[in-house]
Formats: C-alpha cells, sequence, structure tokens
C-alpha cells in the first residue's frame, strides 16, 4: 500500500482507518493533538510498516530506538493497543514504563482514543467493560485489556498476549550499574514470564538508547531474534529502510531523521549543550563504552579516491578468521588496506560466517582479484588451514599470532588514529560494518573487524614490506642519476 497520505482527517475514511495502521495513527495524533500539525515521514511508515508486521505475527519482537520527540511512545504504546484492541478486543496487551507517571500518562491517552466517537464508530464490537476501568487498566467487554504498569508494579498473575515496554529505564538512572541491573533482571525474571504464549507472544521494546548495557544492548546481545529498528537523528551511514511492501527509503551519510521536527541547526545546538556522551546514546543510538571510544570519529580521515598502486606502495589483506560457526560466535573477517607513506587506507571490509570450503575461496578469489603483496592471516582456527592452502599455491601469506589481549592491540596502534594516518574510502564496500565496531569497541557486540584492523596496522611485516620498497626505490633514484652523469 502507498505511504502517501491524506492530510485531512475527513478525508480518511473509517474503512481504511481499521485496516491501514498509519491512517488509524494519524487519526489519533489529530485526537490528543488537535492545535498540532501531524508531520509526516519515513520514520513513521518504518515504525507502522514493523508494528503492521507484529500485528500479523510475522514478528514477535521488536526493538524500537529512536530519538525523543519522534512520535515513538504515541505510536506504540498508545495508537498501536488501540489498534489490536478495536480489530480484536480479545487481546491482552500490558505496557510497562519506568514510573506510573509515564505509565498513567500513556493509559489515559489510550483511554482518549477508545472513548473517542471515531473509535466508537470504526470498532463497533469493542467496548469497554463496566466492571473494569481504572486508572491502570481498561478491560473490553469481551475480556481484552489494555494494563499499564511501571517496571517495578506487580505481574504475578498476569498474562498477555503483547507487552510492550516504553521507556523501562530512566535517563537519570543510565550510569548506575544497580539500576541498570535491576531492569534487566526484571525483564529476564520477571516480563519474559508474562506472555500467555511464549511461541506466539509479542514483545515490543520501545526507547532511546542510554548506555551500551541498557536494555536494548542487553537483548541484542544475547538474541538475534530481535527485529531492531534504530534511526540516529543524523545518519552516520546508508542505508536502505523498509516503509512499506516492496517500498524503501535510502537514507545517506548525514541526513537528519526528521528536518522539520529537529533541523540540524537545532540538533547541533543541543549537542553543544549535552556531553558527547549523552548525545551519542539519546540522539544517535549509539552509546559510549564507560570510559568513552576508544577511537574518536574525527580519528579517521575519509576519502574519495584511493592513491595510485604503484612500486612504493603496498596493497595488504588482513584476515581475523572464526574457529567455528555459530550465531554466537565470532565471525570472519578481512580488509583490504592500501598502505602508501605511512598512510593506511582502506579499500574494503568483509565479514560473514562461512564454512571453511566458502571461506578457502573467498580468501582464494579476494587474493587473485587484487594481487596484494601480502595476505595477513591469524594462526588460529580456520586460518591455520588457510595459511597451508595459500603457502602451496605461491601465495604471499604470512600467519600472525596476536600478542596481548584485543584492547591492548589497538591501543599499540593508537598513534596513528591521533596521527591522522587512518584513512577510510566514503565507497568501500563494508563501511558501515567497520565504522559500527571501531567506534563502539571495545563495548560493541563484534569486534572481528578491529581485530584485522589492528593486524594490519601494527605488523612487522608489513612495515618491512615498505621499508624494503623504499631502500628499492631510492636504489633506482640513484642509479637513474648514475646514467644521467649525476654525482654526490
Amino acid at each position: 500500500m502507498s505511504r502517501s497520505r491524506v492530510t485531512n482527517d475527513c478525508e480518511i475514511p473509517d474503512l481504511i482507518c481499521r485496516l491501514d495502521f498509519v491512517s488509524f495513527v494519524r487519526r489519533c495524533f489529530r485526537t490528543l493533538s488537535p492545535n498540532s500539525e501531524f508531520l509526516p515521514n519515513w520514520h513513521i511508515y518504518a515504525l507502522c510498516y514493523e508494528l503492521e508486521q507484529v500485528y500479523r505475527g510475522n514478528v514477535t519482537r521488536l526493538n524500537v530506538n529512536f530519538p525523543r520527540r519522534m512520535l515513538k511512545s504515541n505510536i506504540c504504546s498508545v495508537a498501536f493497543p488501540a489498534f489490536v484492541l478495536g480489530n480484536d478486543p480479545t487481546k491482552r496487551i500490558i505496557v510497562i514504563s519506568y514510573g506510573t507517571d509515564l505509565a498513567t500518562k500513556l493509559a489515559n491517552d489510550f483511554r482518549i482514543i477508545i472513548n473517542s466517537s471515531w473509535y466508537r464508530r470504526i470498532f463497533p464490537a469493542t467496548r469497554i467493560s463496566r466492571n473494569k476501568n481504572s486508572e491502570f487498566e481498561v478491560v473490553t467487554t469481551q475480556n481484552g485489556c489494555r494494563l499499564a504498569v511501571s517496571i517495578d508494579g506487580a505481574l504475578t498473575g498476569r498474562g498477555g498476549d503483547i507487552i510492550i515496554l516504553d521507556d523501562p529505564l530512566k535517563a537519570m538512572d543510565a550510569r548506575s550499574d544497580s539500576k541498570r541491573e535491576h531492569v534487566n533482571e526484571s525483564f529476564t525474571n520477571t516480563i519474559l514470564g508474562g506472555l500467555d504464549n511464549k511461541q506466539t507472544g509479542v514483545i515490543i521494546l520501545v526507547m532511546q538508547r542510554l548506555h551500551p548495557d541498557d536494555l536494548s544492548g542487553r537483548v541484542q546481545r544475547l538474541s538475534d531474534e530481535w527485529k531492531t529498528l534504530s534511526f540516529p537523528a543524523i545518519a552516520e551511514r546508508e542505508e536502505r529502510i523498509q516503509i512499506g511492501p516492496h517500498q524503501f527509503h535510502e537514507r545517506h551519510f548525514g541526513d537528519v531523521l526528521h528536518p522539520e521536527r529537529a533541523p540540524l541547526e537545532r540538533l547541533e545546538e543541543i549537542r553543544s549543550q549535552m556531553s558527547a556522551e549523552d548525545f551519542a546514546a539519546q540522539y544517535q543510538q549509539s552509546p559510549i563504552p564507560p570510559g568513552g571510544f576508544l577511537i574518536k570519529r574525527d580519528q579517521i580521515q575519509y576519502c574519495d579516491e584511493l592513491p595510485r598502486r604503484t612500486s612504493s606502495t603496498i596493497y595488504a589483506q588482513s584476515w581475523d578468521t572464526a574457529q567455528k560457526l555459530g550465531e554466537t560466535n565470532a565471525r570472519s573477517a578481512c580488509l583490504d588496506i592500501l598502505v602508501e607513506d605511512h598512510n593506511f587506507f582502506i579499500v574494503r571490509a568483509l565479514v560473514g560466517q562461512w564454512e571453511y570450503h566458502d571461506l578457502e575461496q573467498r580468501v582464494l578469489s579476494r587474493a587473485a582479484e587484487q594481487n596484494p603483496n601480502v595476505i595477513l592471516i591469524e594462526d588460529t582456527g580456520f586460518g591455520t588451514a588457510l595459511i597451508s592452502t595459500l603457502r602451496q599455491r605461491k601465495l604471499p601469506v604470512v600467519a600472525v599470532t596476536p600478542e596481548g589481549d584485543k584492547k591492548t592491540r589497538l591501543l599499540r596502534q593508537i598513534s596513528k588514529f591521533t596521527n591522522r594516518q587512518v584513512f577510510l574510502l566514503n565507497t568501500a564496500p563494508g563501511r558501515s560494518e567497520l565504522e559500527d565496531e571501531l567506534f563502539s569497541f571495545p563495548g560493541g557486540r563484534r569486534n572481528d573487524l578491529v581485530d584485522a584492523l589492528t593486524q594490519a596496522l601494527g605488523h612487522k611485516h608489513v612495515r618491512s614490506l615498505w621499508t624494503d620498497k623504499a631502500v628499492e626505490n631510492y636504489g633506482t633514484f640513484l642509479a637513474g642519476l648514475a646514467l644521467r652523469g649525476v654525482g654526490f
């Protein structure tokens, strides 16, 4: 269905609102904010599309990370429960927030919607029971309900078909290990058990990121079943986002999430008034680990073109291979790096999980395509077998034995970043994956590409190759002078 919407409520037929969630959201907004203009945007369509997939049973775990004031609570905790109960008044929905004030506010907004004349007209079968209509709970005449509780509220004996966690952690509590862990343990020990059906039951987590180990970060690390919508206020990578059936929004580096609600000038003003850590988390949805990132974003140089490969450049391929397959295990990663005049130009990033045969073919294919001067492979796991294969084929492979832990290895190369010696090609394949890992290290979920990078930056073989090239070129230079009769 097209995501181009009419702008006047009276032009939205009741049938469309009953069937199409975006149109329903628009009408809810006009009811709750009659003096404000509804400003449609692609992120609203993307969220509504994913909630439609939840409603149809295609998604059971949805994680929504937006900055503040982007309508995520209105859509997820008010409009969506009203839409679900309108179409099926037997559904049981639980909405959990960090405190009773927010829980009450969202519950009251929900009650305004379902008591409106247009809602009663669109969904005549959904009526509030006279037996139960309290500040925190609304029960339908068909025993469906919307229950509002705080994160510390009692759920004993209560179950639901859909559980929505909307801002389960206060921003001011994010730096407290005990308060974060309390929320995370409440989710694991209590909230998960509140689903009536563990197979088909739905959990929706709605929050701005606050800390690497907030609930959103925790669920993404522990399980790959979560569908995540994470939209920073200012785009940090190229992204293709689905906003409807066969419809996508192309978001480019530097694009503002919703210019009409928060233009770039306003975001930069907010950035200047907040700490880098708070802005990165709450607005960019990329929380900084305690102590800050090791690599700052402004320490990476970007380029549109690479230096021309000559006899004085080194082309290296650095492989960090997995030891075994599995969703929770490390991945195999490769970086192509061109070295010129002590500068390192990252050409390409490749990461994934492959069986040994597939990995071997990728290594051979990359080597044949680029003809590198050196191939660095960590001598562990699949890497040991690869080293043997490449040596048999007379390829310039070097076995690497890491020294120290991952953080220590990166710290040894930190001067190359502070001295602005590391460049990243703007159009490099895999650029976003590398940036995600590098700028969240050591607190990020993945670090395979970071390992491949530090391996290339620090390996003595790359340095010695560069020195050999320099000596060779200098000798050629002297020989040329001699041929021209120039002496010293």
